[in-house]
């Protein structure tokens, strides 16, 4: 794991950038995406530049349950307007949010990830440490699954939808085991209410109580941060780019 820390959000993007474009020349074609405030600055780098993914596959953490790929707040309508309608991929895939049957949309979704192996994979962080939606107490053996989301996980989405009540309960994830399987994992975290998270990860004990910190077994692992969510950390475990 190497952890490295920028000036501020804008300049861990643009470091994530290069490596995406460094993946592109090296011959990646399967790329893992992440959704909600942290990785907008990269695609945004990444729609405004002349990359080209129309031969590359994109395959997507998770989504919604019961949210449509239309409904405003699913994250497949998220990534069309975050990064698809600028950057059309070959492939691009999501769960299914609509598929009420768990044992099939996971199989599903399994096979897809088995048939198209992550060569880069983008990750975020939430507050208690999930990636994906692999909430604290998640087996590091786990494949996708229906999560239930933990009150906390709830109330940080809250923002994103008018109605409390409109909130969703629960999601497909993509599971621990698949997200260590990518070649290359890049987790961006920003902003001080992630610093205890990026702490635990970092620098505390591999558990399943802190799902993120099984990244610290992943051999080419990168946490990009800006000052505030590294503010927790020992100096002596990180790099320090201006």
């Amino acid at each position: 794991m190497k952890v490295i820390v920028f000036d501020n959000a804008q300049s861990a993007a643009q470091y994530a950038y290069n490596q995406f474009e460094q993946a592109l020349k090296d011959g990646a074609t399967t790329f893992g995406l992440a959704t909600g405030s942290t990785p907008e600055p990269l695609y945004q780098l990444l729609r405004e530049s002349d990359l080209d993914f129309t031969q590359a596959t994109s395959i997507n953490l998770d989504e919604y349950y019961g949210l449509s790929a239309d409904h405003p707040q699913s994250y497949a309508y998220y990534m069309n307007e975050q990064l698809f309608h600028a950057k059309p991929f070959a492939h691009h895939y999501l769960p299914d949010g609509t598929n009420t049957d768990p044992l099939q949309e996971t199989a599903r979704y399994d096979q897809l990830i088995e048939d198209n192996p992550i060569d880069l994979q983008i990750l975020g962080i939430g507050q208690n440490a999930h990636i994906g939606f692999n909430e604290p107490g998640t087996s590091f053996n786990s494949k996708t699954s229906l999560v239930d989301l933990t009150e906390s996980t709830i109330q940080a989405n809250q923002r994103f939808f008018e109605r409390m009540e409109d909130v969703p309960k629960q999601a497909y994830s993509m599971g621990i085991q698949s997200i260590m399987s990518a070649k290359k994992i890049i987790l961006l975290a920003f902003g001080e209410n992630k610093a205890q998270a990026i702490y635990d990860t970092v620098e505390g004990p591999v558990s399943e109580a802190v799902p993120a910190s099984i990244l610290q077994n992943h051999p080419d692992c990168y946490i990009l941060l800006d000052e505030a969510a590294a503010s927790q950390l020992n100096s002596e475990n990180y790099e320090r780019v201006n």
